[in-house]
């Protein structure tokens, strides 16, 4: 196969893609793209309300931002305006405004715009939750992972535990459940499989055990 190689990964908050994904990543030596930490990023640079911006002065912002990815595998590093990504986009409230800023056109047209151009020079995996429908839709690889609401929060609430911060296992359902359904019914690119989309429920599966049907996938399509 010429050309960079890509794999897309989406589902919903808390189904395992980030962890998967950085382990398909690091098994082909390919770079992993985050696409949920760009419009996190995007979301927490122009900070709260930015949402609710005219069109203008939303355009001007967009143009002042600009993504880069290097490395590869879990060692990917995903830059805005050359200042690598940290934890400070990864709380919910942040999760919640990059859900809000998915919704206008402008930010998404950007956001496609950055995520193609880093594809056509760099064979990756694509996590996010419209890679395989609407940003790579030519992609010879394309996986939709999902998982019971409460199983998702629970998960997210384990991470947060590790990442040292404070979250309570209720508010985590009503939050990650709120975004769910902002991101299933929004207009422009809504959360959905594509048509030829693998689709691998997590619910119940190990995590050795997905990882593996993955990789077997991957490498049916890579021969």
């Amino acid at each position: 196969m010429t050309g960079p190689f890509i794999i897309t990964l989406d589902g919903p908050a808390g189904v395992g893609k980030s962890s998967l994904a950085k382990r398909l990543a690091d098994r082909f030596g390919i770079a992993y793209l985050d696409t949920g930490a760009m419009f996190r990023a995007t979301a927490w640079k122009l900070g709260e309300g930015a949402w609710e911006w005219e069109a203008l002065r939303m355009e001007t912002a967009l143009k002042e931002l600009e993504f880069s990815l290097s490395g590869c595998g879990a060692g990917s590093v995903l830059s805005l305006n050359g200042v690598p990504l940290t934890d400070e986009i990864r709380t919910e409230t942040v999760g919640m405004w990059a859900s809000n800023m998915a919704r206008i056109p402008a930010v998404r047209t950007c956001q496609k715009d950055a995520q193609r151009s880093i594809g056509a020079t760099t064979s990756l995996i694509a996590e996010g939750r419209d890679m395989g429908t609407v940003i790579f839709p030519q992609a010879p690889c394309k996986f939709f992972l999902d998982a019971d609401l409460r199983e998702r929060a629970r998960r997210r609430f384990l991470q947060l535990q590790e990442m040292g911060r404070p979250a309570d296992m209720e508010e985590l359902v009503e939050q990650i459940g709120a975004r769910d359904d902002q991101d299933r019914n929004r207009k422009v690119a809504p959360l959905k499989p594509a048509e030829d989309a693998i689709l691998v429920d997590t619910t119940s599966l190990d995590i050795e055990g997905v990882f593996e049907r993955l990789v077997a996938e991957v490498e049916k399509r890579k021969s």
